[in-house]
């Protein structure tokens, strides 16, 4: 049967009587003024089942369809952006899924309302990877990250950001271990130099801050109070040819 609709749609395919009219019930094709298209299965007037519906501007989605919706399995087709291959409920990717975007990156995982959630993994074009928890589109949770300049993290993420307990292995192979803040190291953590220095104490926003021990790699030792990374406060530094100064200190310099 074929069949034109008022706003120029044009429908050519299966259909049941409901009430005093047609509607489109089982397979058939319809044309829309705009120039979208459907082919596929109908139900009660409305997209239901396998079908792959292409839309004027060049997107395109094969799969399942429910209620008029994209409900199930499907591929979608992002014109000059992704490919998405995965799960969807009520026109949102939902579920398990793979996004291929144009540029080289991929993730693969966890989705709710369209967004990614839950546990997956992410590949950049510059091989950096992320793989762990998401939660409303951002890196949230446990997770771990790989760079190919050898920096490394693992541990604990809010808002996309480091944050919570985690441990980073940097290029130049030094460590931090502890807390993070917003991205940085911020609370109680431990840092080991490439070199063997060794601090343990406060940090805020990635500067050594409070009260801390740090551990040169002759022997040498400072224990007491830092402010912005400098020595700052009340400390002592034993020395490696066994003097000890125990007092005040200033920009990192002893008191007079």
């Amino acid at each position: 049967m074929k069949k034109l609709y008022p706003d120029g749609s044009i429908y050519t395919g299966e259909c049941k009587w409901s009430g005093l009219r047609r509607i489109p019930y089982g397979q058939g094709v319809m044309l829309f003024p705009n120039g979208d298209k459907y082919r596929g299965e109908w139900k009660d007037g409305k997209l239901h089942g396998q079908g792959t519906y292409s839309w004027c501007y060049g997107d395109k989605y094969q799969g399942e369809w429910e209620d008029g919706k994209l409900n199930g399995q499907g591929i979608y087709f992002c014109y000059d952006a992704y490919k998405y291959e995965g799960e969807w409920r009520d026109n949102n990717k939902h579920g398990q899924g793979t996004l291929v975007s144009f540029d080289g990156e991929k993730y693969e995982g966890e989705w709710k309302n369209d967004k990614r959630h839950g546990r997956g993994i992410l590949l950049k074009p510059n091989r950096d990877r992320y793989e762990g928890e998401y939660k409303n589109g951002r890196r949230h949770g446990q997770g771990s990250y790989v760079s190919p300049d050898g920096y490394k993290y693992e541990g604990e993420y809010k808002d996309g950001r480091r944050h919570g307990q985690g441990t980073a292995i940097f290029s130049d192979n030094s460590i931090y271990s502890g807390e993070w803040k917003d991205g940085t190291q911020h609370g109680q953590g431990t840092y080991v130099s490439s070199d063997g220095e060794k601090y343990e104490g406060e940090w805020k926003y990635g500067r050594k801050h409070g009260r801390g021990i740090m551990l040169f790699a002759d022997g040498e030792k400072y224990e007491g109070e830092y402010k912005e990374g400098k020595r700052h406060g009340q400390g002592s530094y034993d020395y490696s040819d066994g003097e000890r100064y125990e007092g005040e200190w200033k920009d990192d310099k002893r008191g007079a």
